[in-house]
């Protein structure tokens, strides 16, 4: 009889961009470290295999209509997700154990809105790690959301939004992370469901690192009764990244023939979506500001049109090559880019936590859920950039890009990034916050009693 010891790993992202490439950046951190990587994942929205060949793959028929898998409802996804996938992963994950020709498995690690799968873990006697990918300030908020609801802050009216969430400084209303829907208790079940799963797991990974949240990492840590592990920013040790979009390499070219911190990037990530009249907004006011811009329009950005057609006719030329405007960039390759002098973002987590890397100052224009928590932050805690609110008009757009890349305002905004910049290098020293958070992750890991087969 034969005992083997298991350093397999099943990992399940939840299939948004947002989300899939946290996953693959930790697949890879753990495989560094002598793990092997199985990735289940559905077929919707799925990586290319061919990219990754140090991971085993397995995709699961989660058979969503087209209508179903439009992401301009992202609620109902979620949920439909939450509920479409169960018996398909189940069947996966069950033939995946007991295939005792490959190596045992340890855990599952899925993401933290996939909380369906807490309940196949405890079925199948496996242990799950959860990961989130959003920063952990914004998730002490989705775990206070029964408290929020008592105290009348949610569901919130329009005359409240400028009020203070006094227990969440500096936070007000219309910072809640929540989603305009038509179902707001739909919202509210799966948010609950994400974190009281979230608490009955084995631990629970983040992208993000100490000095950026110790406060909220402390509260985490003392509120949820399962061990914590930032081990982020993860894309600093392993800069994976899985797009449906492709990558417009021009733009690298042209930011080469710009001056130093000249140019601001302007992109609001792979799933928001913007009115025509704010699109217009935008666009006046980047010409307006007279600096240097690349944007990224990503088709479908605008509500019901394809592209660029709605720009103004001559727009483009009157630029006179001062503006450059792609359908999606290489994003981390650009914010790294000595031209680069600020981005204008949608506050998305992995956008934050990559512009702090690089010590670029940010514009927020936040949409929903986390990136308004976010947003705050950025603009009021850690003072690394401005939010764009009260009001969106041309006007005020220049206005802040002026205060951000030309006025003193922007040059002390810019310095205490950088400060920022150099605590996240330091994260993964040999000493670091993170190397030690993935030191234990390690060994938490492999404390637990691997699934063992026997062999004859």
């Amino acid at each position: 009889m034969e005992e083997r010891k298991g350093r397999r790993l099943v990992l399940f992202p939840l299939p948004l961009q947002g989300h899939v490439n946290p996953m693959l950046q930790l697949a890879n951190i753990l495989h560094s470290k002598g793990f092997s990587i199985t990735i289940i994942h559905t077929t919707f929205n799925s990586p290319d295999p061919s990219k990754y060949p140090h991971f085993t793959f397995h995709f699961i028929q989660e058979n969503l209509t087209e209508t179903e898998s439009s992401t301009k409802d992202i609620l109902s996804l979620l949920s439909l997700l939450n509920i479409k996938c169960v018996a398909p992963f189940q069947d996966c994950l069950s033939t995946l154990l007991s295939d005792s020709l490959e190596e045992p498995i340890s855990c599952l690690i899925s993401d933290a809105i996939f909380h369906f799968t807490q309940a196949v873990s405890n079925t199948l006697n496996l242990p799950r790690i959860v990961l989130r990918t959003g920063g952990a300030s914004s998730f002490l908020v989705f775990s206070a959301f029964p408290f929020l609801k008592e105290k009348g802050y949610l569901p919130f009216q329009e005359s409240q939004l400028e009020e203070p969430v006094v227990e969440f400084p500096p936070l007000k209303v219309k910072d809640l992370p929540v989603i305009n829907t038509s179902q707001p208790e739909s919202l509210y079940e799966l948010v609950f469901k994400m974190v009281s799963e979230t608490k009955a797991s084995s631990g629970l990974i983040w992208n993000t690192f100490e000095d950026l949240e110790k406060s909220a990492i402390a509260i985490l840590r003392d509120e949820f009764d399962v061990p914590v592990f930032p081990i982020g920013p993860f894309h600093k040790f392993s800069p994976a990244s899985s797009s449906s979009l492709t990558q417009d390499e021009s733009c690298i070219a042209w930011l080469d023939k710009q001056e130093p911190k000249s140019v601001l990037y302007v992109s609001f990530g792979s799933l928001a979506s913007i009115k025509e009249s704010k699109f217009l907004e935008i666009a006046y006011g980047l010409a307006n500001s007279k600096q240097p811009f690349l944007w990224v329009i990503r088709p479908g950005l605008v509500s019901g049109k394809e592209w660029v057609e709605q720009l103004p006719n001559g727009f483009i030329e009157d630029l006179n090559g001062r503006g450059h405007i792609v359908k999606w960039a290489p994003q981390l390759q650009v914010l790294a880019h000595f031209a680069i002098g600020a981005f204008w973002t949608h506050s998305g987590w992995n956008s934050t936590l990559e512009s702090i890397c690089e010590g670029v100052p940010m514009i927020c224009m936040p949409c929903f859920t986390d990136q308004k928590v976010n947003a705050r932050y950025v603009s009021e805690v850690w003072r690394i950039g401005l939010q764009l609110e009260n009001g969106f008009d041309r006007g005020k757009i220049e206005k802040t890009i002026k205060r951000l890349m030309v006025e003193k305002e922007g040059e002390e905004v810019r310095n205490r990034i950088l400060g920022l910049k150099e605590k996240a290098n330091l994260c993964f020293s040999q000493n670091g916050s993170s190397s030690q958070s993935l030191d234990r992750l390690v060994s938490h890991i492999l404390s637990f009693e691997s699934f063992i087969f026997k062999t004859q």
